[in-house]
């Protein structure tokens, strides 16, 4: 199994190389004049008659505010016709109680990542590449360089997906998650920073997944993978969709089904558990209205370090309403808490100290034109029950931390004003 597997990296960060050559080659670039988001309702008697582009692959989530731009396209001659996006985003951050190996301000490139996929056929992929960033409340800043080299190195999504039947897919390869309610990067959400319940799930995950549509309101995905980017095959991950109307619920689940030692930056204690996600979504008109409830427990095993089972309960409340000409206002708020006390045994789940809570709060304004976009954020983490060295400041005794951060940047595509 474990040989398949580096195999199929293999191949697919390969046909990485051999896309973006070819993307450079055929000369495949963004408009020299601003785009129009798709979202905007005026559009010309020629650009009604234009076929439509097609969207990203539906494992790419955006859950909003930020509007993604239709590709652009090119005949790659033997890779098939290819669709293509990019993005580039800087960051810059000011924070009170920076802990020691953290700075109160800094700025840096957050993203610059390049989108190629084949969407049509039977045999199509999906190829995500470039440097990101992965910014987290209460966690110490990690620029593009360490965190592409800690984590999931320079082609973070890459897969081939076999389109079986009408209703059915396989996906195979380097695969977003199937768990949570927030994606992995900072443009695909309502805000910038992940929070603490995010920071408990896995993000990437290498394996094999299957989609399948059941009837009209209900779709299912399940996947084989190894969890927290182990490359030890041992979990299975499901997802459960009924959508209606502006409604949405789903319940997503996962867990691992052997055990490993084997921990990195990408690969937390937490590889050893398993995790059930409830998130509800009410989407109509400007507002966006998500609330959803997590439970994650990593059992007792000493082999792998963990000597008394710890669980982490909590969930959050993700709201967005769009104002005209580009505006909106997403918010988050966010409590976590954790088995278990500081003397007990307990693992550290939140960061704080064995049985510690948290809360949160963050508003994030986002203004879009076309792919120029720019976004504000105000956060603030609490810590409760916490262990004093813990938490934050430069002894880490002190309970909270607000931050004040800006992103801004372009996102590449079609130009949707070609005669």
């Amino acid at each position: 199994m474990s040989i398949s597997f580096k195999l199929n990296r293999i191949i697919l960060q390969s046909l990485s190389a051999a896309s973006l050559a070819t993307t450079i080659a055929a000369g495949a670039q963004a408009p020299a004049s601003a785009p129009t988001a798709p979202a905007t309702p005026a559009a010309t008697a020629d650009q009604a008659a234009a076929p439509a582009a097609p969207a990203p692959l539906s494992t790419f989530v955006l859950t909003g505010p930020l509007q993604w731009l239709p590709p652009a396209t090119f005949d790659a001659g033997p890779l098939g016709k290819l669709y293509v996006n990019g993005i580039v985003t800087g960051f810059s951050q000011f924070q009170t109680n920076a802990v020691p190996t953290d700075d109160s301000a800094q700025a840096t490139l957050s993203n610059g990542q390049i989108f190629i996929q084949k969407a049509d056929g039977k045999v199509q992929y999906y190829i995500q590449a470039g440097v990101y960033t992965m910014q987290a409340l209460s966690v110490p800043f990690t620029d593009a360089q360490t965190t592409v080299k800690n984590f999931y190195g320079p082609v973070p999504v890459a897969y081939l997906k076999l389109q079986a039947a009408k209703n059915t897919q396989f996906l195979i390869g380097s695969l977003p998650t199937l768990m949570g309610a927030e994606s992995t990067f900072t443009y695909q959400n309502f805000n910038i920073e992940r929070g603490i319940v995010w920071n408990q799930e896995n993000a990437i995950n290498r394996g094999i997944q299957v989609n399948q549509t059941l009837g009209k309101y209900l779709s299912a995905s399940i996947s084989w993978n190894d969890g927290y980017y182990s490359d030890r095959y041992s979990w299975l991950s499901g997802s459960v969709t009924l959508t209606k109307g502006p409604h949405s619920l789903v319940y997503d689940g996962m867990g691992n089904l052997g055990q490993t030692a084997y921990q990195t930056a990408a690969t937390p204690v937490q590889n050893n558990g398993y995790m059930h996600a409830v998130i509800y979504t009410y989407t109509k008109g400007p507002w966006i209205v998500s609330p959803y409830f997590q439970y994650g427990k990593l059992p007792t095993n000493a082999k792998v370090g963990v000597t008394k089972g710890t669980s982490a309960t909590g969930g959050a409340l993700n709201v967005s309403y769009a104002f005209k000409h580009g505006f909106s206002l997403p918010a988050r708020v966010e409590y976590l808490t954790s088995s278990g006390n500081a003397t007990d045994g307990s693992v550290n789940m939140l960061g704080f100290g064995a049985g510690s809570a948290g809360t949160t709060f963050t508003a994030t304004p986002t203004y879009q034109k076309g792919g120029a976009f720019i976004r504000g954020e105000l956060a603030w983490v609490h810590a409760m029950n916490y262990t004093p060295g813990y938490v934050f400041g430069a002894t880490g005794t002190g309970a909270g931390q607000f931050r004040a951060v800006l992103e801004f940047g372009f996102i590449f595509g079609k130009n949707m004003t070609e005669k």
